[in-house]
Parts: C-alpha cells; structure tokens; sequence
C-alpha cells in the first residue's frame, strides 16, 4: 500500500488541512506489532506541514549485555516541507538556525508519510540502548583485567629522571 499524501489533496481539502492515520509495520524497523501515527497535515502558503504524535513498540539490542528488550517509543512529529524550490532563496552558503530545516519538495506533488515515519522512527532511537539500569553488562572484563602478553616488556620499563 503505498502511503502518499498529494498537495492537490491538502489544497482541495476543508481549511486546507488533512488528516492522517498510519498504523501499519514499517520495513526495515523490528517492532512488536504495528507502528500507529496520528498527522495533521496543513497549507501554509509555500510550506506544508506535517505534525502529529507516533507511538509503537521496537524490538532493541542493548549495547551492553546484547540481550533484546522492549522500547516504547512516543513521540511527537513536526516537519514542514517547502512546495517550490528553496535554492534560488539562498546564497551558496546558508547558516541553518533552530527551526530552519525544511526538506525542499522541489516541485514535487506528494509527500511520501511511509519514508517521512521511517526516517522519523530512526533519528529517535536512543543514541545509546540499554535494557534497563539493572543490565549485568557490566561484567564484561574491563580493560583493566584484560592480560596481554606482549605488553608485559612495557611493565620492567624503569624511568630515570633527568639529571640537572
């Protein structure tokens, strides 16, 4: 099923606006049961944007112990995409401010809602996975502990202090 929403679609509808319900599996994502979003998509003019909150539960590897566990994510959207090309606007080199990111439709007559969640979904995963503030991940060898013998010679180095 493809999950494509068209400007002529958000233009023709009442105070130009829509609204959408995702709750479907998003390939590519390990997650226990369906991905659910609710998006209201707006005109504004030159921009469309897309807001809404998604939920679901992801199937993870924590970092330190390797075990899979639960995440439940939730989370709120709030895109805007630029109808007409950006480009001419700007100078070659353009400092982006809070705020400022908006993805150039450059003419293009839909938004693809299937890529905008996946690519949501992604970015909000925690940078670091752990199952839980009990994980034993901890007792794997610490560098510490881990004996090497080829870097015995180094422990008989005996420094001399320079003399004056």
């Amino acid at each position: 099923m493809q999950y494509i929403v068209t400007i002529d679609e958000i233009e023709n509808s009442e105070q130009k606006t829509v609204s959408y319900a995702f709750n479907d599996v998003i390939e590519g994502i390990d997650s226990d049961g369906n991905i659910s979003a609710e998006l209201e998509i707006k005109s504004l003019g030159d921009f469309i944007e897309v807001s809404g909150n998604v939920k679901g539960i992801l199937n993870l590897e924590c970092d330190l112990c390797l075990d899979k566990f639960r995440y439940d994510m939730d989370f709120d959207i709030d895109e805007m995409y630029a109808k007409y090309a950006l480009q001419e606007e700007y100078g070659k080199e353009t400092e982006l401010k809070d705020g400022q990111f908006i993805t150039d439709l450059n003419g293009e007559n839909k938004i693809d809602i299937y890529d905008l969640l996946y690519q949501s979904v992604i970015l909000h995963l925690p940078n670091r996975k752990v199952c839980g503030i009990n994980c034993k991940g901890d007792t794997f060898l610490h560098e510490e502990e881990i004996s090497d013998t080829r870097l015995d010679v180094f422990k008989n180095i005996q420094l001399q202090p320079k003399s004056k």
